[in-house]
């Protein structure tokens, strides 16, 4: 949720997508391995798939992707006793773009 500090008269077109989850859940690295990795792939990912990536503990990974997830980023799909994590493309690409448009603009 954005922050209700911020002046609506300033900037409205920012401010929904300043949304602080978004910025916090891409601010570790772990997380922006789990995110490039999930960009590299084609198919959805559970966490033991990933886990090899970043050198993080299985409960780890998972409390990461569910960061993620809860950010808006990743989807989750429960398949059996799986948790498959899918990368928002569209959705992270285009609020990506609206902060970089805001910001040219």
């Amino acid at each position: 949720m954005p922050s209700k500090n911020l002046a609506p008269k300033c900037c409205p077109e920012l401010q929904n997508a300043l949304d602080p989850k978004l910025f916090h859940a891409l601010a570790d690295q772990s997380r922006l391995v789990l995110l490039m990795r999930l960009v590299a792939s084609e198919e959805p990912q559970t966490v033991s798939e990933l886990a090899d990536c970043c050198g993080v503990h299985l409960s780890g990974v998972s409390r990461h992707l569910a960061l993620l997830r809860d950010a808006g980023i990743l989807d989750a799909q429960k398949s059996g006793r799986e948790v498959r994590y899918e990368l928002r493309r569209t959705d992270l690409a285009n609020t990506l773009r609206l902060i970089a448009n805001a910001i040219d603009a």
